[in-house]
């Protein structure tokens, strides 16, 4: 009886992790969120639930869609809209081989549509893109400048994203608990989302991976989440390494494990979420063995069933529950990877992702969506980042094993992808595709010659696999679909990092306690009696403002404004004497580029770094270090965190445009006036196209209704 009162509790929550900084993994700049979720009994039920009353009001929800599908179609200028986002393209490689002929698909959209060069957000961050992108609006009106935010009592870093608030009573029962309510799950995105407006027109909608979009909010269409989708350890990603070694070392994106002998088997124990039953949050684990068979192959045992890992290959997604009852489990999916038999075996595990038949937090909406996927095409990546770039960075997969891990989970997006143009004849397909990203981001080195070797053409190889992608996506494309492939920015070289903490300390701007000269992450030193100004993440710098952080000295008016000044003109044209470049192309004072009600929440200044440059790794964690600039030798070698003028993103459309120079914030009001819908006057953006596409499709869509 106990036990089933304790299924039946846990049902109601999904718990959070760590609020501390050593629990973050935000995969893009360093360790991340500790969001830790566990699915149960009572949300099976709930689910089994709603899908028996989807069932047995199906036929007036039909009759429904119907009426408003007719009246949409009436005033719409097309039948169908396919968004193809292709993260991270960059027009001027896409320029240069479509010049070259290796880009026909692209080309021909050029052609016989329209091309141009895509403005994109400042900062020019995925996040926030994506997020304009989604509501036609600033980040001072969507509230999202960075991966990254600030407690503004603690001054420890949040994810932007979203955020978890833990239940505040429960009943302890010795090492145990049991939550007496359910924690709050909060979208910390604002502004409305343009396929929501669609949906309440009954216009139909498949929203695929489009980032920030977790967790999914209810609207009249299906969506699964995409960027910022933690893992089942409730991180951005946190791999799990494995080996027979010492452990001398540790990894910044995961974590690393001792394989102990036990006979003729290794064994190992594979770490899930924290068990929100006890007290300690002591994490729940499964145990597995590897027998060895040849210096090429061993045989995994876990949880009652067996698996052939051949040495350089991953195993398929395998099923894994972490169980904290009887009747109590969390689900989730990994891939392993055998590296090495002998003398020493390695093994590599992907982070856990959430499995997508039976989630355990909500990763889809409505909840039946992700199911439905995975019991249609297979299992999937749900994890937002799901290519795992820190194992690359930290030497514990090479880059091969990474590239086949990207075009493993690209190949998965695309059965999505068709699958729903396959199955819907009308309304809105938007899909989002990570590989472009990725691989610049980790193989750009190779791009701009820093790096030589067998994975030189990887950036350009990448490019032709996009353009075949939107070759097979025309194939769908008739009168009545406009087909608008677009990429959030561009990309360029990162070859130097700028630490702002280290120049704000030298400066004087930023103080240390006891005399110190460097401080820890995450803040660890910073005296905030004396500090003026800070940084973290890759935006921008923050006031210490009376009133907004709680330990704030520069008073808000006059004397705020005149620090913003102050900083700007020293920080613009900063010059980096070691390469005697400018590492800074402009600095925004934020509340002058951007109106709305969230404009407070951001960075006061927004710095525009020059092509090359960034925010450095120890930068955006916070930290004050002995040089203000420094080299960046990671793998991660690409990056689009500089000035927006330097890395705009691409619009390729199969109709003639009728702006020279469109902004992402205009994706948003251009697909609802396709559909025949006014946009919403808060929306910053303008539609692209001229009022009545083309008459004569125009007439034909009319006659079909």
């Amino acid at each position: 009886m106990r036990w089933l009162l304790v299924a039946v509790w846990i049902g109601w929550v999904w718990d959070s992790g760590h609020t501390t900084p050593s629990g973050w993994d935000l995969a893009y700049i360093g360790p991340g969120a500790g969001f830790a979720f566990l699915g149960s009994f009572l949300a099976l039920v709930w689910a089994l639930l709603l899908s028996l009353g989807t069932l047995l009001t199906w036929p007036v929800r039909v009759a429904l869609k119907s009426r408003r599908r007719r009246k949409w179609l009436r005033r719409a200028q097309v039948r169908k809209v396919i968004i193809l986002g292709l993260d991270g393209l960059d027009p001027r490689l896409a320029e240069r081989w479509m010049d070259e002929g290796k880009l026909p698909n692209l080309a021909r959209l050029r052609a016989e549509g329209a091309f141009r060069r895509l403005r994109t957000t400042c900062p020019a961050l995925s996040p926030v893109a994506w997020s304009t992108f989604a509501t036609g609006v600033s980040p001072a009106k969507h509230r999202i400048f960075d991966f990254l935010d600030r407690n503004l009592r603690t001054y420890l870093l949040e994810l932007s994203s979203s955020r978890v608030y833990r239940p505040r009573r429960y009943l302890k029962l010795g090492h145990f608990q049991i939550p007496l309510e359910r924690p709050q799950l909060e979208q910390r995105r604002k502004s409305i989302p343009f396929w929501r407006i669609l949906g309440e027109h009954g216009v139909d909608c498949t929203v695929l991976r489009v980032p920030l979009t977790f967790p999914p909010e209810p609207f009249a269409g299906r969506l699964l989440a995409g960027m910022c989708t933690p893992d089942l350890r409730g991180t951005q990603g946190s791999f799990s390494f494995f080996t027979t070694r010492a452990l001398d070392s540790t990894a910044e994106g995961g974590n690393f494990y001792r394989l102990t002998r036990r006979g003729d088997l290794l064994e190992g124990w594979l770490e899930g979420p924290e068990n929100p039953l006890r007290r300690d949050r002591r994490p729940l684990r499964v145990r597995f063995f590897l027998r060895a068979c040849g210096d090429q192959q061993v045989e995994l045992h876990i949880q009652g069933r067996r698996y052939r890992l051949d040495k350089g290959q991953y195993s398929p997604w395998i099923r894994v529950a972490f169980r904290a009852a009887p009747g109590v489990a969390a689900w989730g999916i990994c891939r392993f990877l055998l590296k090495q038999v002998e003398p020493e075996t390695e093994l590599y595990v992907t982070p856990i992702n959430v499995d997508p038949e039976r989630p355990a937090l909500p990763i889809s909406h409505p909840h039946y969506y992700a199911p439905y996927l995975a019991k249609l095409l297979g299992p999937y990546a749900t994890l937002g980042l799901a290519e795992d770039t820190w194992a690359l960075s930290e030497g514990v997969i090479d880059e091969g094993a990474f590239l086949d891990q990207v075009w493993a989970i690209h190949a998965e997006r695309e059965a999505m992808f068709f699958n729903a143009l396959e199955r819907q004849r009308t309304g809105l397909i938007a899909c989002v595709f990570d590989a472009s990203d990725r691989i610049q981001h980790m193989f750009y080195r190779y791009l701009d010659g820093r790096a030589q070797g067998p994975y030189k053409q990887a950036v350009e190889q990448m490019y032709r696999r996009m353009d075949e992608l939107v070759g097979k996506a025309l194939e769908y494309v008739d009168e009545g679909t406009v087909l608008l492939v677009m990429s959030d920015h561009g990309f360029g070289p990162f070859r130097r990092g700028v630490n702002l903490n280290s120049w704000l300390y030298q400066q004087g701007y930023l103080a240390l306690q006891d005399g110190a000269m460097t401080s820890g992450p995450y803040f660890q030193g910073v005296d905030w009696t004396r500090t003026r100004a800070y940084a973290f993440g890759l935006a921008g710098i923050y006031l210490n403002l009376q009133g907004r952080e709680a330990q704030g000295i520069v008073k808000p008016g006059r004397e705020a404004e005149q620090l913003k000044k102050e900083l700007a003109a020293k920080l613009c044209g900063l010059v980096d004497e070691q390469c005697g470049q400018s590492a800074i192309r402009q600095v925004y004072i934020t509340s002058s580029l951007y109106r709305g009600p969230y404009v407070r929440e951001g960075p006061d200044l927004l710095i525009g770094y020059a092509e090359g440059y960034r925010a450095s790794w120890e930068c955006a964690k916070g930290q004050v270090t002995s040089q203000v600039f420094e080299e960046n030798s990671r793998p991660w070698s690409g990056d689009h965190a500089m000035d927006p003028s330097c890395v705009p993103g691409v619009l390729f459309v199969n109709r003639p445009l009728a702006v020279e120079q469109p902004g992402i914030e205009d994706l948003a009001p251009t697909v609802l006036a396709l559909f025949g819908i006014e946009p919403p006057a808060h929306m910053d953006g303008k539609p692209m196209f001229q009022s009545g596409l083309v008459a004569r499709e125009y007439e034909e869509i009319q006659e079909s209704v």
